[in-house]
């Protein structure tokens, strides 16, 4: 039988008492932009007599299929990769797929991304040794998650979007899994903790529309070969940005971290 324990947070008064510094986030933009000034040239064209020739019938059809062909091809990019909201950061898809959590009207796509040394400590201690789950050094493992609205209806979400939690089969701990926060760790592996893009000025409901897609992970201590579950929590919001709890809906799968 497995007993389960809790665990402590790494709370300011807690880190004091144990010896140990809370991990603090280390968010930062970047913005950058480029522009390319050239200086305009003057030119001047003798007047001639003979008539300027027309383009033939035969080359303004082929230019006009060569536009269309091309047309075509960015539209089935753009629908094959998915369009992200006007809230969301681009959706970012590295890694190799591990599973799907199918919803009633919507899909989570599970990626590990790879591997890194933590930066810092965890945020959370064994309530026994005190010690940080996850300390300085040791080995983790980023996760990726592609959420798409696979229903007919736009979706409206409150702030918590859809959470996804993931846990080891042999996790002897009442709270989820350890993690670490580091901003520029996560711009290096390809993916962002937070799927609701800065500066928009939109507030919620944030609407998911159909066929739409979005993009977040985490990062938690890496146990190679160990079966895990992932899961999702989806519960809309009204008008106000309330969440609506009698709609609220939950899906899981089981893959195994490699």
């Amino acid at each position: 039988m497995r007993i389960t324990r809790g665990i402590a947070s790494l709370t300011v008064a807690g880190l004091a008492l144990a010896g140990l510094a809370a991990c603090s986030s280390d968010d930062s933009d970047k913005d950058s932009s480029s522009i390319l000034a050239t200086d305009s040239a003057e030119e001047t064209t003798e007047a001639s007599d003979e008539p300027t020739e027309e383009p033939s019938e035969e080359a303004t059809e082929d230019e006009s299929d060569e536009a269309t062909d091309e047309s075509s091809d960015d539209s089935g990019d753009a629908a094959a990769s998915g369009d992200s909201p006007s809230w969301a950061v681009p959706t970012t898809t590295p890694g190799e797929k591990l599973a799907t959590i199918e919803g009633t009207n919507f899909t989570v796509d599970v990626y590990q991304v790879a591997t890194a040394t933590a930066s810092k400590t965890g945020q959370f201690v064994d309530p026994d040794t005190n010690l940080p789950l996850i300390a300085e050094g040791d080995e983790i493992v980023y996760v990726n998650y592609v959420f798409t609205n696979t229903g007919t209806e736009d979706i409206p979400l409150s702030y918590s979007l859809v959470s996804v939690s993931a846990e080891y089969a042999d996790w002897p701990y009442l709270q989820g899994m350890d993690s670490i926060v580091d901003s520029a760790q996560f711009e290096e592996m390809g993916v962002t903790s937070s799927a609701i893009a800065t500066g928009t000025g939109e507030e919620a409901p944030f609407v998911w529309a159909p066929g739409q897609t979005f993009s977040y992970g985490q990062n938690f201590k890496y146990q190679a070969g160990s079966p895990i579950t992932f899961d999702a929590t989806l519960t809309p919001a009204d008008d106000a940005g309330e969440l609506v709890h009698d709609e609220r809906q939950e899906a899981s799968v089981d893959a195994t971290i490699s």
